[in-house]
């Protein structure tokens, strides 16, 4: 195992009636700016109930609306914007983990002299930032209890991960309700999305991190279980907190820390997305099951047959039999979440696969199995 510094300062109150903790954003002044995607938080009445306890708590209140499900370093602009000319305090971000990046970086760039794509280029430069709250709506990005966030420049074509310490939201209100009237789309995106953070983490190179690889297991075996039960029964609770809380716990380090590896699978997807702007957990969905069969080899087969043992109960002392049958369980299990299968049928073909895979290689140096350029564009021709 590795050395490691462990530290998430982030309080979480989770659970029904929780939303009264919002008056903790006096600790940070008065000036909050609200960040907030479509209307889902108005038409739910969230909106009205978190205006209700920032405002009897003395808050002035602006308002950055319309945050994009791949947000925008335009919307990020605009905050800092808002933050400059209303002499904001923190940032308060309602819904999910788009709208908590885009508060987070515009947290930072509020502290910052030059353009905010500054600080998604190179996170070195976010020496500072407005303190980050947040209330979360949707189970996916872990983004309520971490220190990164991704942001999208779609005229470049480009969508990176920034990340810093001082970006780590101070509180978060997570209250599985909230995911209720979440559509069976985006609650089957969120948790390929969750499950994709966790095998990140679980497929490392790293010897002696028993704990964190039997930890990532047991995040995996809840998405498993309580995946299909939130899609047929939207309004259970107990799969609705599971989900959350393993969204939170997947990426927040406790899987990661001293067993680190770079990541593949993301930056091969973050490609997609920068050209496409499609759903990030889905396109997750189509390349993991791609990606694992080309990383399936004599070497990492132990990995995938524990992988298969303890995550989806296969038997066998044949670790490549039962890491193919692995592969097969995790397709079958994005079916059954009703997940896309294939880049064809999110309208994805060929025309983009050099460019974007001469740009993921360079985002996945060090990752479980060594990716090129060539074999990234395999995984995606694989995956069409």
């Amino acid at each position: 195992m590795n050395n490691f510094t462990y530290s998430i300062p982030t309080t979480i109150h989770f659970g029904t009636d929780q939303l009264s903790h919002l008056s903790e954003l006096k600790n940070s002044g008065s000036k909050v700016l609200l960040v907030y995607g479509g209307g889902s938080i108005k038409r739910s009445g969230l909106y009205d109930d978190v205006m209700k306890v920032l405002t009897e708590n003395g808050m002035q209140v602006t308002e950055l609306s319309g945050v994009e499900p791949n947000p925008r370093i335009e919307s990020v602009r605009r905050g800092v914007e808002l933050c400059h000319a209303n002499g904001i305090e923190m940032v308060l971000a309602v819904g999910g983990g788009s709208s908590i990046d885009c508060a987070k970086v515009v947290a930072a760039g509020a502290c910052y002299d030059g353009d905010a794509w500054d600080l998604v280029l190179d996170r070195s430069k976010i020496q500072r930032a407005l303190p980050v709250y947040a209330v979360l709506t949707l189970s996916a990005t872990g983004s309520e209890m971490d220190e990164f966030a991704v942001i999208s420049d779609l005229q470049k074509n480009e969508k990176w991960g920034t990340g810093s310490q001082h970006i780590k939201p101070v509180m978060s209100v997570l209250n599985p309700e909230y995911t209720f009237t979440v559509s069976p789309r985006q609650t089957s995106a969120g948790t390929a999305d969750i499950m994709s953070h966790t095998l990140e983490n679980y497929f490392t190179p790293v010897k002696g991190a028993y704990l964190q690889a039997r930890m990532c297991e047991a995040v995996l075996k809840t998405l498993v279980h309580y995946g299909p039960i939130a899609l047929r029964e939207p309004d259970n609770y107990e799969a609705r907190a599971n989900l959350m809380w393993a969204g939170s716990l997947a990426i927040n380090g406790l899987l990661s820390d001293g067993a680190d590896v770079s990541w593949c699978v993301h930056p091969m997807e973050h490609e997609l997305s920068a050209f496409y702007d499609i759903t990030h957990g889905e396109g997750l969905a189509i390349l993991t099951p791609c990606w694992m069969e080309f990383a399936l080899n004599a070497e990492t087969a132990w990995r995938f047959g524990e992988y298969g043992r303890n995550v989806f109960g296969l038997t066998g002392e044949d670790d490549m039999e039962v890491g193919r049958r692995a592969i097969e369980c995790t397709r079958a299990f994005f079916k059954e979440m009703k997940l896309p299968a294939t880049l064809g049928e999110v309208g994805i073909d060929e025309t983009h696969f050099e460019v974007m895979a001469e740009k993921a290689a360079k985002g996945s140096v060090g990752s479980f199995v060594p990716l090129s350029k060539d074999d990234i564009v395999s995984i995606y021709k694989a995956a069409l």
